[in-house]
């Protein structure tokens, strides 16, 4: 397949074949994925390849990444391998016109056939600023009929279908023409160095007409080795008709072979001249084109260049063999003359042997050579007209060579001083992109820590208040006329302190206020403050409800529930706790700056406590206000008289026993699926539990989804669903809770 790398200061773009070491590669996977199947398959794709979210476009990665995410795409998206990858084939093309580098891809070749035949030039070309790439060869046989064999040699295999994908689509981009691609063979060429898999393609295509202009120009196909100066002939002809060129239309196909005989050049015809002898001595060719080498069909070298002769000094003994001195890096074919007339168009890396060199080179890297190879079919020779292939000003000094070893007229000056340049300013966009996913990261992981400041803000203060403080705004006190507040407290947890280390009492109180937390999601409450084991929890404030009775007596009843799941660290019996319960009107508001709490302020507070410190363990003490509050909603509650409070004198209570109409699960916030399949009640399951909460260890959290509990003047399901999903991001991100003892 094809691969794209650029850099943008340069408009340098890169299409190469299969280049999966690049990250680039694994970008466009990811939006090919992310574009057609949405951003959660990604997601679902990348974590059971385990791979990274993004990539670096110029770091080199492994294959094995590229080929999990393939191996993981086929099963996710239940497609077969081929397809995938001929999909993604497609895709990729498109990719990379969208980046804006189709332009230098246009100018490769006329038509498919030069197209494919410049490739591996290109190839070539690329590799020298990217040492790391490793790409396929691509080799055309024209066939009579009209169609094409293309061979396409890779080290990785199994990828072949990807190349119909990208052939395809840029045929029909380029050329307007579409591709029939099949297999007609398949091998494995271990003779080949590196290049394991062959696979020749029958490729055969048509014109995208329209039916009645197929039909009337041609009979047969369109096939790759026209030029696209035919097409414009072709339509230049029928627009004008006779007055052009007055041929019946049964002798159109004659005319077209015409045509295509002068290249699709119709009267515009060129004839070179040549000379009758050849005006240059053999010492000027000698010295002008420093590394050419002619060699016959037994590779016995007939002539060579002064600068190959001087680091390879065996070549001036002419007769010997040219494979016992130089090797072929590229194609990497059998050193034969058969097999280089094969790839006759291809450029040709030489790299010289170190057993053949000099002393002097020995410890010196190897000198490559690249260039073309050209048959005199009168001479039956082979001229091979290269340069020597350093990339950078460093290669040249490794190989002891200087500017001058090479010919004025040799693009290889400017190309080693303008890649010098090139890689180190490559080198800066590289570490620029390092540093830019860096940034990104960082920027993550502050909007993460974000997140947990602002809902550890949340769980201290009301959401509405805490935006407000955030913003800078004073956050005036308020007063509600009408409220119900909680508090409860455990039962003769001064002995249980007195018999247990502190870490069982902070493991024991945040059990049992994981719980309780989750009820004030439930009955949508707020739970004011926690003091030792002191838990406060009012309804109706900050934000005025009706049902603000309503919602503490069910939370009171979720916690004489709860509490039976949290365990005594001294008898290992389940904690007892008091809850007292009073309504009555309330001043709140934010104290303090370094610490800032939403404190409620007035005498409803006081009696609150005093309903909690003369109450009974494991019963809710109701005042006879929160009574007359909850006298007709559906709750048994019985009477306990008149007792004696501190600092109050008589006062009549109440207990609370019950709500008549209200499932346990729908008041602990349970799923209703649980009633139906039988499970256990939420209190049975609780006390289960008891029995595996060991003294010392930390409590599990509870991953039971918080089902909201209606109320007449709650919100709508959709906005319970909607808190539900933010409180559990909150729960999430603040984990265990604090507690003060």
């Amino acid at each position: 397949m094809f691969g794209l790398h650029f850099e943008n200061q340069y408009g340098f773009s890169m299409f190469l074949c299969l280049l999966l070491q690049y990250g680039f590669i694994n970008t466009c996977l990811k939006s090919l994925v992310v574009e057609k199947y949405g951003e959660e398959t990604w997601e679902k794709l990348r974590l059971q390849a385990g791979v990274q979210d993004s990539f670096l476009t110029f770091e080199v990665y492994k294959d094995e990444i590229t080929m999990q995410l393939i191996d993981k795409a086929c099963k996710i998206l239940g497609v077969p391998a081929d397809m995938v990858l001929r999909e993604f084939g497609e895709y990729f093309f498109e990719f990379c016109k969208r980046s804006g580098y189709d332009h230098m891809l246009r100018t490769l070749g006329g038509n498919l056939y030069e197209f494919i035949e410049n490739l591996d030039a290109l190839h070539s070309y690329l590799s020298l600023s990217y040492q790391e790439m490793n790409a396929p060869s691509f080799r055309v046989e024209k066939n009579e009929d009209g169609s094409m064999h293309l061979h396409y040699y890779s080290d990785r295999r199994g990828l072949c279908h990807i190349v119909p994908g990208i052939i395809g689509a840029a045929a029909l981009d380029f050329f307007n023409i579409e591709l029939s691609m099949e297999i007609v063979n398949q091998t494995e060429e271990e003779e080949r160095t590196g290049k394991k898999e062959h696979i020749v393609f029958l490729v055969t295509q048509n014109p995208v007409f329209s039916y009645k202009e197929r039909n009337e120009f041609s009979s047969s196909p369109q096939y790759v080795a026209e030029s696209q100066d035919l097409e414009k002939a072709k339509n230049t002809v029928r627009d004008r008709g006779s007055s052009v060129c007055p041929v019946k239309k049964s002798h159109w196909k004659t005319v077209r072979g015409i045509i295509t005989l002068g290249r699709g050049k119709l009267l515009r015809g060129f004839d070179p001249v040549y000379p009758k002898s050849l005006w240059i001595d053999t010492k000027t060719f000698c010295n002008g084109l420093p590394f050419h080498m002619v060699f016959d069909k037994e590779l016995r070298v007939k002539q060579a260049g002064v600068s190959i002769q001087k680091i390879v000094p065996g070549l001036q003994n002419m007769g010997i063999c040219l494979d016992h001195y130089f090797s072929i890096v590229h194609p990497e074919v059998p050193f034969t003359i058969s097999s280089i007339q094969k790839f006759i168009n291809s450029q040709f890396v030489f790299q010289t042997r170190r057993e053949m060199m000099p002393e002097s080179w020995k410890q010196r890297p190897m000198l490559e050579l690249r260039g073309q190879m050209i048959w005199m079919e009168s001479l039956q020779c082979m001229l091979y007209l290269c340069s020597p292939l350093l990339r950078t000003l460093h290669e040249l000094e490794e190989r002891q060579m200087h500017i001058a070893d090479i010919a004025p007229h040799d693009v290889t000056r400017d190309l080693i001083l303008l890649n010098q340049q090139r890689l180190a300013e490559m080198e800066l966009s590289n570490q620029l992109e390092r540093k830019k996913e860096e940034l990104r990261i960082l920027s993550k992981h502050l909007e993460e820590e974000k997140k947990k400041t602002e809902a550890l803000l949340y769980a201290m203060l009301p959401q509405h208040v805490a935006n407000q403080l955030k913003e800078g705004k004073r956050v005036e006190a308020g007063e509600f006329k009408e409220c119900t507040i909680l508090f409860s407290d455990v039962v003769t947890f001064t002995n249980i302190c007195a018999q247990c280390e502190p870490i069982q009492i902070v493991l024991m109180l945040n059990s049992m206020y994981l719980r309780f937390d989750r009820l004030t999601t439930v009955h949508d409450v707020y739970k004011v403050e926690t003091i030792g084991d002191a838990y406060m929890v009012v309804g109706g404030v900050p934000v005025p409800v009706s049902t603000h009775a309503e919602r503490v007596a069910n939370f009171a009843l979720g916690m004489i529930i709860a509490a039976k799941g949290v365990q005594n660290p001294v008898s290992g019996n389940p904690i007892q706790i008091r809850v007292g319960i009073h309504t009555g009107p309330v001043l709140a508001g934010v104290v303090g700056e370094k610490m800032p709490r939403y404190c409620l302020f007035g005498d409803t507070v006081n009696i609150a406590s005093r309903m909690e410190s003369h109450g009974v363990p494991s019963k809710i003490h109701l005042s006879s206000s929160a009574y007359q509050c909850l006298k007709y909603k559906n709750f048994e509650m019985t009477e306990r008289g008149e007792i004696e409070v501190k600092g109050k004198g008589k006062m009549h209570t109440y207990f609370l026993i019950r709500n008549k109409t209200a499932t346990e699960n729908e008041i602990m916030g349970m799923p209703m699926k649980d009633l139906d399949s039988g499970h256990e009640s939420v209190q049975s399951i609780q006390e289960g539990r008891t029995e595996t909460i060991p003294g010392r260890t930390q409590p599990e959290k509870d991953q039971t989804p918080a089902i909201a509990m209606k109320y007449t003047d709650g919100p709508t399901d959709e906005q319970n669903s909607l808190k539900r999903r933010n409180q559990a991001k909150i729960a999430d991100l603040t984990g265990s809770y604090l507690v003060t003892i």
